[in-house]
C-alpha cells in the first residue's frame, strides 16, 4: 500500500520510503527501509531561514534500518511511502 505523505505513520510501522531526484537528462532514485521512529514536521537551521519565526519546515522522517543505523529523511512530493507491515495500522 503506498501512502503520500501528508498522513502519519505511527512508530514501529516498517516502510520503504522511494525518492527520486530529477535533473536535466538524469533521474536518481533512492529506497531506504526500516522502521519508523518518528514522522513530524521540522524547522530547518538554515541560515537562509532569517530569523526564528521565519523558518522553513520539512517533512522529516527517521527510520531505524535493519542493521541499526538510524537516518533521517526529508520527504517531498516526489517521495513514496509503502507499507512493509500491513499490521501495523
Amino acid at each position: 500500500m503506498n501512502m503520500t505523505i501528508t498522513h502519519p505513520v505511527p512508530r514501529g510501522t516498517r516502510i520503504r520510503v522511494q525518492q527520486v531526484i530529477a535533473m536535466r537528462d538524469r533521474r536518481w532514485t533512492t529506497t531506504v527501509e526500516g522502521e519508523v521512529l518518528s514522522h513530524e514536521m521540522e524547522p530547518t537551521g538554515s541560515w537562509y531561514a532569517r530569523g526564528k519565526d521565519d523558518r522553513l519546515w520539512l517533512l522529516r522522517i527517521r527510520l531505524k534500518k535493519a542493521n541499526g543505523e538510524i537516518t533521517t529523511i526529508c520527504l517531498d512530493r516526489f517521495s513514496t511511502i509503502t507499507l512493509l507491515d500491513s499490521l501495523s495500522i
